[in-house]
């Protein structure tokens, strides 16, 4: 199996674990109760319309790429800095074996911050849609490598009938088009092939003319600076979803700002 293939069937053994502790016709409710209560539907998703390049800006303690790169992880503090600089959304990892990411995180930094927050996790069950939505998650990933066409499917109904958003992530044409033909939303390029770890950016410039202009289009991963954040916007991308870049900053908001203005100037 590929790292991808490894992580998507351990989180499979942890949701099983999980669902013994809290059945799903109880996480369900909560979900429900959620979304009945929610004043602002698909908040993601308008984050990501607004004019100009949308900044998706991510608190991340690890990779299986990089390793441990956050050993200081203030995450409230990580997910204030980006609203302050002007993050459009945060994404936050919950998967705890790989990426060092705790349900926790997301818990804590929706209450703390005014802007959607991204569950960033491998889906690959309903409960998972489901626990999103009941933490307060303001969307959730779905990976087209980790999901037949059919999951993709159903779980982004799901998301939609619960009220919030699905990022669905793609690497290839042929992911492309399966996420336009189950009426994806917002469509991300990951320039990261999670298969074996290689980056190139060019994949999102290549990938941009086959989704629909009206879909929000989303490069994820790889991004090394302005230049890259110029030539995306360029090209017709409506936001970018960085992590390392800023992860490694000694001031991130500081960062964020410096790479917003950058980007307007250049474009």
């Amino acid at each position: 199996m590929n790292i991808l293939e490894t992580i998507t069937e351990r989180t499979k053994e942890r949701i099983r674990g999980e669902k013994k502790q809290i059945p799903i016709n109880e996480i369900r409710k909560k979900a429900e109760e959620k979304a009945s209560s929610d004043t602002t539907k698909f908040a993601f998703e308008q984050a990501l319309r607004a004019e100009g390049l949308s900044f998706i800006c991510e608190a991340k303690k690890a990779s299986p790429s990089k390793g441990l790169i956050a050993p200081d992880f203030p995450y409230v503090q990580i997910a204030q800095d980006y609203e302050a600089g002007g993050a459009a959304a945060i994404s936050c990892l919950t998967e705890p074996f790989w990426f060092q990411g705790s349900d926790r995180y997301l818990e804590e930094i929706v209450q703390k911050v005014s802007i959607p927050v991204l569950r960033k996790d491998f889906t690959c069950d309903e409960y998972m849609i489901y626990q999103a939505k009941a933490m307060g998650a303001a969307a959730v990933l779905l990976i087209c490598s980790c999901l037949d066409e059919g999951q993709l499917k159903a779980y982004h109904q799901l998301a939609e009938e619960l009220g919030f958003s699905a990022l669905v992530e793609t690497h290839s044409e042929e992911e492309i088009l399966t996420a336009d033909r189950i009426g994806a939303k917002i469509i991300g390029v990951n320039n990261r092939n999670l298969k074996d770890f290689t980056v190139d950016i060019n994949n999102s410039i290549r990938l941009r003319e086959l989704v629909d202009p009206k879909t929000v289009f989303v490069s994820e991963s790889g991004i090394k600076g302005g230049e890259d954040m110029k030539a995306l916007y360029k090209n017709g991308t409506d936001a970018v979803l960085i992590g390392e870049l800023l992860m490694r900053a000694e001031d991130r908001k500081k960062k964020l700002a410096e790479l917003r203005m950058e980007t307007r100037k250049g474009c």
